[in-house]
């Protein structure tokens, strides 16, 4: 393999990819990157945990390359925005989970675009969570093959009405689709087809496996999770493993099939996760302090496992320099030896020497991760500078990570200087990523690759912060009052629907829901009644178009015609149920259409 002979010689990065690039076409490696939605570091046997059970995965910490100081932003779109990009979450957009702050900027690479443009199939099987209309899907941002639920979770306002993990339909390629099983179960199947068909047409794949579990509502077949209830835990945590320990098993399969079919040994197998735990931290924490959503250590330190015997990349090993989600993909243009972007400058660095343990110079380097669940960022909201040693909480806490990496006692007042130096550093930071937080992503209404257009109230801009993002906010009639940041490409006649329930329901706009069934696991989002409103007009205002109808009996919708020339809008629907200023609610769903 002329990777591996090239590597033994010290040759540097630039010239290792110049020369891999001239045998990509016959030898180009296979990658598949796993990554898992709120498992923490500490959720992994392989790690010290004395409870949980994932023996697959401890296989593959075993035969991988780890990076044991690899950070990524405390929540999950966030994580998913560097990771895809190579930039800072702040930088490339999806800096919180709702209110139109989850999408990915227009004009950010990608990592599926990376892999087409190089003659790869790109596919995406799970979680995207980084915009759910056009031009965010992940249809649109390079993956040539598609099998992903909407939103931020399984049954959340964006994914397909009534979805609850078991027996779901996903959409397959922009098109609903009906699939039988359990999610993970699901996504790890269609990757498997995915990656039959690209060996039957002969070209190398990236597979994008994102799981929507651990993330809650926890629903699992009790085989998984019943037992973990013998160790005294709850039933919540119970099921967090034991949708881990599914996982586990899909992992242990998929790498058990691509050994029978002869395409191990060519493949970058990537496991990592989004986020630190979401449920497991009192039952073991990995050593640190803090949760998802933390700034300490906690929340954003998280596995990450390479594995490429083709590669020699094939034996345990640690690297313990600080790493990062925004060197993912600069990383994997260099090891596959990709044709990237010449006018795109990665915030990330790619990580091919630390990987090899190459004698080349390595500078410590400063790294930032903050959580911004916020609609605009806050300055030094919720965020860690981190070096090597060193991490400033806040802009006010020092820890000494090295010796103190349970984070317990503060060291800023002993250290001013390093205070000062890793603050400077975050000043320049800001400075670089502040400038583009007035621009709003917008979905595009009417273009033909998506028309009509559902926009829901995941996506809503609000004042207080907050939207219904799932099924359950809908059915219990949680009020809100917001709008959609949307831009208009094309001059022309646009029908738009204000409605309470998704289009794919045939229900009135006042009739209340019965309650779904429930599946294995906690309460499902679909067991929530339907609340039956009394909503008497609808109300329209986009551009200069302001219209009120009443609301007839039984509708299921109010639809409107408006004229509209290209260009940014806010797009506002309302429900009036009273004769008030303040007696409205917004529209849940509005479906756009360019006549």
């Amino acid at each position: 393999m002329y990777l591996r002979k090239w590597l033994k010689t010290g040759f540097s990065v630039t010239i290792l990819t110049s020369l891999f690039a001239t045998v990509a076409s016959a030898d180009a490696p296979n990658v598949i990157l796993v990554i898992t939605d709120d498992q923490g570091y500490g959720d992994i046997a392989a790690h010290g945990n004395p409870i949980i059970k994932t023996p697959a995965l401890d296989a593959l910490h075993g035969d991988s390359v780890r990076l044991t100081d690899y950070h990524v932003t405390p929540t999950c779109a966030p994580t998913r925005g560097a990771l895809m990009s190579g930039h800072y979450t702040n930088r490339a957009g999806p800096w919180h989970t709702i209110m139109g702050r989850s999408f990915l900027r227009v004009g950010e690479m990608t990592l599926g675009q990376a892999f087409l443009d190089n003659g790869y199939e790109a596919g995406m099987f799970g979680k995207w969570h980084l915009g759910d209309n056009y031009p965010y899907r992940p249809e649109d941002r390079g993956f040539s093959e598609v099998v992903r639920h909407g939103g931020g979770g399984v049954g959340q306002t964006p994914d397909y009405w009534d979805n609850s993990y078991f027996d779901d339909t996903y959409w397959h390629n922009s098109k609903p689709k009906k699939y039988k099983g359990y999610c993970t179960d699901v996504y790890f199947q269609e990757a498997k087809r995915f990656i039959e068909s690209s060996v039957r047409n002969d070209n190398p794949f990236f597979a994008y496996i994102c799981t929507n579990a651990p993330h809650g509502p926890f629903h699992c077949p009790e085989e998984y999770w019943k037992p973990y209830l013998e160790h005294g835990m709850s039933e919540r945590e119970a099921i967090f493993y034991g949708m881990i320990e599914n996982i586990d098993e899909n992992v242990g399969a998929l790498r058990d099939w691509l050994e029978e079919e002869g395409l191990s040994e060519n493949t970058i197998f990537i496991f990592t996760t989004d986020n630190g735990t979401a449920t497991g931290e009192k039952l073991f924490s990995g050593g640190m302090r803090g949760k998802k959503g933390s700034e300490y250590d906690g929340g954003h330190r998280v596995p990450f496992f390479m594995h490429w015997p083709d590669g020699n990349l094939d034996s345990g090993r640690d690297v313990d320099t600080l790493t990062a989600h925004i060197d993912i993909l600069p990383t994997l243009i260099d090891l596959c030896g990709l044709i990237g972007p010449m006018d795109y400058s990665f915030d990330g660095r790619a990580l091919t020497p630390l990987l090899y343990g190459t004698p080349t110079p390595w500078p410590d380097r400063v790294v930032i991760t903050d959580s911004q669940r916020v609609r605009d960022p806050i300055k030094w909201r919720k965020s860690s500078v981190m070096t090597n040693r060193w991490r400033l909480i806040n802009g006010n806490e020092l820890y000494d990570i090295e010796a103190d990496p349970e984070q317990e006692k503060d060291v800023a007042k002993r250290n001013p200087e390093t205070v000062k130096r890793l603050r400077d550093a975050y000043d320049k930071w800001w400075d670089s990523i502040s400038p583009s937080f007035v621009i709003d992503e917008r979905p595009v209404l009417g273009n033909d690759a998506e028309n009509p257009t559902q926009l829901t109230s995941h996506d809503w801009l609000t004042d207080d912060g907050t939207s219904p993002w799932n099924q359950g906010h809908i059915r219990s009639g949680q009020e809100g009052v917001g709008y959609w940041a949307v831009r208009v490409e094309q001059a022309g006649t646009y029908k738009i629907s204000l409605r309470r329930w998704p289009q794919e329901l045939s229900r009135g706009i006042n009739e209340g829901l019965e309650p779904g069934d429930p599946v294995p696991g906690l309460v499902t989002f679909r067991e929530t009644p339907g609340k039956a409103f009394n909503i008497n007009r609808a109300i329209l205002n986009v551009a200069d178009f302001y219209e009120e109808k009443p609301v007839k009996k039984g509708a299921e919708s109010v639809t409107f015609t408006v004229d509209l020339k290209p260009g940014d809008f806010k797009l506002r629907g309302n429900f009036r149920y009273g004769n008030g200023s303040k007696d409205f609610v917004s529209a849940y769903y509005a479906v756009v259409e360019r006549l």
